[in-house]
């Protein structure tokens, strides 16, 4: 007698992930039509029993994939020691969760390892906004699998959901910010610092910014510091070296760091003898910048809730999975503003 055909053979023969197959072979949606006839076809040239061996899983019993650019990003550490530390929620909700960590210095690579993450329910997903990991979130979707982005969005996609603040709203609220400290000092130029980037929320908030400067400080101008390196070292040398080309200094009245670095750039305003007269503002509430925040470095931190965004992605998810209506409308995070004095 032959050995029963497993769950992951069907998969191989059908070119899809075992959670596809497991869609079929229990009648559950999220499966469109044209990948579920490879599924029947590759169970019928099989010679599939109706009882198939494969995976263990009980209904409402999820798989969540977590995937994370690497690099050098203390807000992304701190995400991934927040979804592992928040494991006994998820079993709670019964998903198994697993977080991948994949370089986005070459974003096509990065959409290549994101194709490869088979085995899952879903996808949470913080990824670069570029046309290769359009198609991989799309051939997930298309493959039965629900995907959400977390704090960063890739738009056009067929992501199923979106979950973290609006990037342009906090963009604006660093402008906002800015602007009515410039209006007290005798500065007409505000500073906006960022790293060559594919990630959208990044892009958006440096739109924001630029937008309520112009709309609401049409005295006050925006230089860019484009391409500052993503290390505090990098960013220090950067900015010093334009500190110290010529310009005039005393026309300075705020920075506005919209990515990483922030240490860096702070390190460069002190040496330079700025740190009361340029205050900056960063995102994320990470360690280093709570002891920013409270020396004086940092004069906000532009944050949202980690915690309720990790949960209500998977939330979401699960509530996709099992094909709750309405389940996609979720209340966004507010931005927080954070100050030396409202920490918690």
């Amino acid at each position: 007698m032959s050995s029963p055909v497993t769950i992951a053979e069907i998969a191989r023969n059908a070119g899809v992930g075992t959670a596809t197959v497991d869609r079929v072979l229990n009648g559950r949606s999220g499966v469109n039509v044209e990948t579920e006839r490879k599924v029947l076809d590759a169970i019928h040239a099989l010679g599939a029993p109706s009882i198939v061996r494969g995976r263990p899983r009980s209904k409402g019993n999820f798989k969540f994939a977590y995937v994370l650019p690497e690099g050098n990003s203390p807000f992304l550490d701190d995400l991934e020691r927040h979804i592992a530390q928040t494991a006994g929620d998820f079993r709670h909700q019964q998903i198994t969760e697993l977080t991948y960590r994949f370089s986005a210095e070459d974003p096509a690579h990065f959409a290549l390892e994101l194709s490869r993450v088979t085995d899952c329910d879903a996808i949470v997903l913080v990824a670069p906004d570029v046309p290769a990991i359009k198609l991989a979130i799309n051939d997930h979707v298309r493959a039965g699998v629900h995907v959400a982005t977390l704090f960063t969005d890739v738009a056009g996609s067929m992501r199923q959901a979106f979950i973290g603040a609006d990037n342009r709203a906090a963009g604006r609220t660093a402008g906002l910010l800015l602007g009515r400290m410039a209006c007290q000092q005798q500065g007409t130029q505000l500073l906006l610092a960022s790293q060559t980037t594919r990630m959208s929320g990044e892009i958006e908030r440096r739109i924001g910014f630029s937008q309520v400067v112009e709309e609401r400080f049409p005295d006050l101008s925006v230089v860019r510091l484009a391409d500052i390196p993503s290390d505090d070292e990098g960013a220090c040398k950067a900015l010093a070296d334009y500190l110290a080309s010529g310009i005039d200094l005393s026309r300075l009245s705020g920075l506005y760091c919209v990515g990483l670095a922030s240490a860096g750039l702070a390190q460069a305003l002190a040496q330079a003898g700025l740190r009361q007269s340029v205050p900056l503002i960063a995102h994320d509430l990470t360690a280093a910048h709570q002891s920013m925040l409270i020396d004086g470095s940092l004069a906000y931190v532009l944050h949202q809730d980690v915690h309720y965004c990790v949960l209500t992605a998977a939330r979401v998810l699960r509530g996709l999975c099992e094909n709750v209506r309405g389940v996609q409308s979720v209340a966004q995070p507010r931005v927080e503003i954070l100050t030396a004095e409202n920490l918690h």
